[in-house]
């Protein structure tokens, strides 16, 4: 019963001398992969091609290419940063496909 309960204190002093809260599955830093977008601490999920991983990257900013919401929580182009919206051509095919990129403009 007392090796038991050493263990246990070890244990627990071991996970409060951890670092801060960092995520295995949620709240993950830009370069680390992902599945979606809702994981990343940054609000992107992010894949080059259609083969390739992903991983949490940074949200577009003022003037550069990105996507619009979409449901799929991965984008070729990160959505606009807060405060800017994402002029694209927002069509049907486009949206199936994750094609219809933008650029991010303040409104």
């Amino acid at each position: 019963m007392e090796k038991v309960l050493v263990l246990l204190l070890v244990a627990l002093a071991v996970a409060y001398a951890a670092p801060g809260p960092r995520g295995i599955i949620i709240n993950l830093e830009e370069g680390e992969l992902c599945l979606n977008s809702a994981q990343c601490k940054s609000g992107c999920c992010h894949h080059s091609s259609a083969l390739g991983l992903a991983r949490c990257a940074p949200k577009a900013s003022e003037n550069s290419e990105c996507s619009p919401q979409t449901i799929y929580g991965v984008y070729y182009k990160c959505p606009c940063e807060r405060g800017l919206t994402c002029e694209a051509d927002k069509s049907i095919v486009g949206s199936i496909t994750n094609t219809n990129f933008g650029v991010c403009l303040d409104v």
